[in-house]
């Protein structure tokens, strides 16, 4: 996807859209996907690339909920506000400032990483939403967003969250090594992709272990963080392994390749269902997008990052609507058969 790469995918996407006409009536507009995103320092380019690929991949509309530092704004705006106009009908988005219930703003801010812990905090600001993804600004999407937001649609009656393992294979996990407090399942749930109805959140009550009665949402954090903020290593993580470790019945697991890292593939392949099906979510954390340790995962993300918005053309049996940002040329033989491209630079293998 450099910004002269053209391939079958756009093809692919376009017909997944129903930009490619294959006969019947369009569909109704469905409401929107909802997918939330925090961007601290440093995070602009990072984040927006992440935004780039959501946009990209969606078929539904998506409304983005992007959290930044103040001084971000503009930059965001100005970048999405610059993109094509067919490119923005896909999605529409809100920039929030970052904000912590006022009394411990300070140390909800520090932990862990600038800002993570926003994420927690979502049921109780975005009160008029229903469902949200919440993904970290390292985070890109290689398949459609309406693929994870179709997990909610699995929900049981008492599930309200989805996220993957920590880890697949036990001997090499962390939490169940050197957590100091409890955790989900064998080995922990890494929230870098976050899956939640927050009416259900905002609504339950919820097991613990400092009250003989369930607290909801709200009334957890900050008790929870007092308790164990010695103890914890990967900030609001942690405090959702603790909470999820007391209502395991809330959760539903997702496969790893739906939040795939350099974990899985440091020590040996341990995610199988990426094996089997390929990574559908790639997660840089450990910084890999921006150094060497990773050649795989920095070339998806430079990839990625490089492209002009938007990647495709909407294309028809009589017509063709050409990217002002991409000059590949097309020979159109059929609508539904991919198109001829003829495309003078290609992506890094």
């Amino acid at each position: 996807w450099h910004e002269n790469r053209c391939d079958f995918t756009c093809w692919y996407i376009m017909r997944q859209r129903g930009q490619v006409e294959a006969g019947g009536a369009p569909s109704r507009p469905e409401p929107p996907m909802h997918l939330a995103v925090v961007a601290c320092g440093e995070r602009l380019e990072e984040t927006l690339t992440m935004i780039k690929s959501a946009v990209l991949f969606s078929l539904r509309h998506l409304y983005l909920h992007i959290f930044a530092e103040d001084q971000l704004h503009a930059s965001f705006m100005e970048a999405l506000e610059s993109w094509p106009g067919f490119i923005r009908s896909r999605f529409n988005y809100t920039v929030y400032s970052i904000s912590f219930p006022s009394e411990n703003a300070a140390e909800w801010k520090k932990l862990f990483k600038p800002c993570a812990s926003q994420r927690l905090f979502l049921p109780l600001i975005l009160k008029d939403v229903d469902s949200i993804v919440y993904v970290d600004s390292d985070i890109l999407f290689l398949q459609p967003v309406d693929r994870l937001w179709a997990f909610l649609s699995q929900f049981n009656s008492s599930q309200l969250a989805a996220m993957a393992p920590e880890h697949e294979e036990p001997r090499i996990a962390w939490y169940n090594r050197f957590a100091r407090h409890p955790f989900y399942g064998r080995t922990g749930i890494n929230s870098g992709v976050m899956l939640m109805n927050m009416t259900r959140m905002r609504s339950t009550f919820f097991k613990n272990d400092m009250t003989s009665v369930g607290l909801r949402w709200e009334e957890l954090l900050m008790p929870l963080l007092q308790k164990y903020k010695l103890n914890i290593t990967w900030g609001d993580q942690d405090l959702l392994n603790i909470i999820f470790h007391h209502n395991p019945e809330s959760l539903l697991e997702f496969p790893c390749q739906w939040n795939y890292r350099p974990d899985h593939c440091i020590y040996g392949s341990n995610c199988a269902s990426a094996e089997e099906d390929g990574v559908y979510i790639l997660h840089g954390n450990r910084g890999v997008y921006h150094d060497h340790k990773q050649p795989a995962f920095r070339a998806v993300y430079e990839a990625i990052r490089q492209v002009g918005v938007p990647l495709c053309v909407r294309f028809s049996k009589t017509s063709v609507h050409y990217s002002i940002f991409n000059p590949c040329k097309f020979n159109i033989h059929h609508s539904d058969t991919p198109p001829l491209l003829h495309c003078p630079v290609s992506l890094p293998s």
